[in-house]
């Protein structure tokens, strides 16, 4: 297993193909805004709410949002603070989980982080919040369309089953290349 295969708790990275939590899209959608206080409000709900390993990648954007919240607010220690655990949260993720560019994130933040360094405690109230850049998500994937080799209706996929709903033929998504490549 490669490291772009584990989460930070070093189980399976599988959750990045799920959907984002909805309350975690509305987290990114505020810090793209500058919200971030919000957006951490919102992203710690989707982490609350996920039982799994994902919930540790909201937990590092969430905390990006809360550097982000102390650079505007002029608090040099805290931003620092933050920035450091939030890398043991996002540091283990691929370049892409559930359409959040994590290594975008990552890039950025280090590179926000490299200027405030720069600039010190005394000078953080200069800083470019241009910097600041959005969490960028990717485009998802296109949903694949089967038509069922039994009676021609087309098929639906969920949770790696897919079942046609005419005559209840169904495929593991292992079997998906099988019979359908």
């Amino acid at each position: 297993m490669t490291a772009s295969d584990t989460t930070p708790e070093g189980g399976s990275a599988d959750g990045c193909s799920r959907a984002l939590h909805p309350r975690a899209r509305d987290g990114i959608a505020l810090f793209n805004r500058g919200e971030y206080f919000e957006a951490h409000e919102a992203l710690e709900e989707a982490w609350r709410e996920e039982k799994d390993a994902i919930r540790d990648l909201y937990r590092g954007v969430l905390q990006i949002a809360v550097v982000y919240l102390h650079i505007t607010r002029g608090n040099y220690a805290g931003a620092v603070k933050v920035y450091e655990r939030s890398k043991k949260w996002l540091k283990d993720w691929p370049d892409i989980c559930q359409e959040i560019k994590v290594g975008r994130l990552r890039e950025d933040a280090e590179g926000v982080m490299a200027e405030i360094r720069k600039l010190g405690p005394e000078r953080i109230t200069q800083f470019d919040t241009s910097l600041l850049k959005p969490v960028e998500l990717s485009e998802p994937k296109a949903k694949r369309t089967y038509i069922c080799d039994r009676c021609g209706h087309e098929m639906f996929e969920k949770n790696c089953k897919v079942t046609c709903p005419n005559c209840g033929n169904r495929f593991d998504c292992s079997d998906l290349n099988i019979y359908f490549d």
